[in-house]
């Protein structure tokens, strides 16, 4: 008899909108934006909380808004 999988602990996640834009700012940050998924003002995404995501928020905390 198959046993069954426990289920996964819910993920928490994080809510980021793009409010600056990244014109004169440089490349690795505007690099940075787009591997968040953000590329256009007031975008949201939806991204799993992890220490990776939180670097690259932390890098660029200045131009998006963070909801947990």
């Amino acid at each position: 008899m198959a046993k069954k999988a426990a289920a996964a602990p819910a993920k928490k996640t994080l809510r980021v909108t793009q409010v600056g834009s990244p014109i004169g700012r440089p490349d690795d940050q505007r690099a940075t934006l787009i591997g968040l998924g953000l590329n256009k003002l007031h975008r949201t995404r939806e991204l799993e909380d992890t220490p990776s995501v939180r670097g690259m928020i932390t890098k660029v905390h200045h131009l998006v808004q963070v909801e947990e």
